[in-house]
């Protein structure tokens, strides 16, 4: 290996990291759109792992109620949410984990020194982000979006599904009663954008910094 080599190798990477949502400049738009009954927020640049393992292992659920402060909800379609971390279930051997950005690492390798046996941990913030949907005539938006039944009798706060939005999928969360979380693809983020301005366009849409 060439000195230029080796010196490149050494020098420090710097990646920069961008919303998927970044060209839509949403700072700006917050700043235009004050008038409306539907509040869009994107909660960007968190950290996602993707958990699976056997929750009836009892060293395997203790072992990471220990490191995430948490107990992993086991019942179907079930969430726990801190002001540290969320946990979403999406099958039964596997849950989404919401950190704050940055965070994702070092939890990531916690859980990896700590655990044992078979499970799975795999870092999918890149490829994700989240919107929040908020404002009284928000429910009708994801109605009008989405087939799942949204009302609170059958979708109850806490609750997350993952279900067809708009032509995308989505892992919905019922967050209170006029405020839905959408887990977005980074691949859908932008068609989802622009499908929620049209869906929203006459109750009027607030953006949200």
């Amino acid at each position: 290996m060439s000195n230029v080599t080796t010196k490149l190798a050494r020098a420090e990477t710097r990646v920069r990291v961008e919303s998927p949502l970044y060209h839509a400049n949403l700072p700006a738009l917050a700043a235009e759109r004050q008038q409306g009954e539907v509040v869009l927020r994107e909660k960007a640049l968190l950290g996602h792992l993707v958990l699976r393992g056997n929750a009836g292992n009892e060293l395997f659920a203790k072992t990471v109620e220990k490191a995430l402060g948490v107990a992993l909800p086991t019942q179907p379609c079930g969430s726990v949410d801190t002001d540290r971390v969320l946990v979403q279930w999406l099958a039964p051997d596997e849950w989404l984990i919401i950190v704050e950005g940055g965070r994702e690492g070092q939890l990531e390798a916690q859980l990896r020194e700590q655990l044992s046996g078979h499970y799975a941990i795999t870092d999918v913030s890149g490829g994700q982000t989240v919107f929040e949907l908020s404002g009284p005539k928000a429910e009708l938006v994801v109605r009008k979006s989405c087939p799942y039944d949204v009302h609170p009798s059958n979708f109850p706060t806490g609750k997350c599904v993952g279900t067809v939005f708009a032509k995308s999928t989505v892992l919905l969360r019922r967050t209170g009663a006029e405020s839905f979380e959408l887990v977005v693809r980074r691949s859908f983020a932008d068609y989802l954008w622009l499908w929620l301005q049209d869906a929203s366009r006459e109750y009027g849409l607030v953006i949200s910094r």
